[in-house]
């Protein structure tokens, strides 16, 4: 744990048991993570599966965090928060209760077993970017670019605004 508060932003996804619901609960659990606080919420947007298409449409959002917690301990707690809500990784890219992605903490690039930051999929995800942008639009993924630039790359296919 780090005595200085730093950002740090959060994907959220679901596409079983309700998934707004359990998107919304996300955003309260990662609020009641310990020394952690939940400062921006993006809206929500229905997008297409990633993989497997014989799956229900996502719930995707994105939370901005400031936290006192290292980069590896604040993955624990999302995983530890998955599990909690009832996920079970079973099939990759399959369908989900909940998915808690640590995207980026501005000044962590790390290459480690299980945390790669930042996330690898950040710049061509548009059911990433779009949520990104709407807590973080000038924000920058080194060796990546700008979320604004990215999103306009990743463009619009199979995502819209839910709220």
């Amino acid at each position: 744990m780090s005595s200085l508060w730093r950002p740090a932003y959060v994907a959220i996804g679901s596409n079983l048991h309700d998934p707004q619901a359990r998107v919304l609960e996300a955003f309260e659990r990662l609020a009641a993570l310990p020394a952690t606080r939940l400062l921006l919420r993006s809206r929500l947007y229905r997008t297409q599966p990633m993989g497997p298409q014989d799956q229900p449409h996502f719930v995707n959002a994105a939370a901005g965090l400031l936290t006192h917690l290292t980069a590896r301990e604040l993955l624990e707690g999302l995983l530890r928060t998955e599990q909690a809500m009832g996920r079970n990784r079973q099939e990759h890219w399959g369908p989900r209760v909940i998915d808690l992605d640590l995207i980026w903490m501005p000044g962590e690039s790390i290459d480690e077993p299980g945390l790669t930051l930042p996330h690898p999929g950040v710049s061509t995800r548009n059911f990433v970017l779009y949520p990104l942008a709407d807590i973080a639009p000038t924000l920058a993924i080194p060796g990546h670019g700008g979320v604004s630039e990215l999103l306009r790359r990743a463009g619009d296919d199979g995502i819209s605004i839910l709220d």
